[in-house]
């Protein structure tokens, strides 16, 4: 999976996920907790223990699904 940030201003970021198969929810689960990291909720070590938990439960709150795109599909 790669991921990337863009800013775009003060107030738009802009997330870039691409992988070769995505679960249910887990692009608004990833945001949620990367939101939480931004505002000093979570600091970046504590991300990598959740990430390295792989247990929902462990994240932040999941994003909203508003401003969330699909760009394209590879097959």
């Amino acid at each position: 999976m790669a991921a990337d940030l863009t800013a775009h201003g003060d107030d738009l970021l802009e997330f870039q996920f691409e992988a070769d198969g995505f679960l249910r929810y887990m692009v608004r689960n990833i945001v949620g907790t990367l939101v939480d990291v931004g505002l000093g909720k979570i600091t970046p070590a504590e991300l990598k223990k959740i990430l390295e938990s792989r247990n929902r439960s462990n994240a932040s709150a999941t994003a909203p699904a508003h401003g969330l795109f699909l760009v394209e599909v590879k097959y």
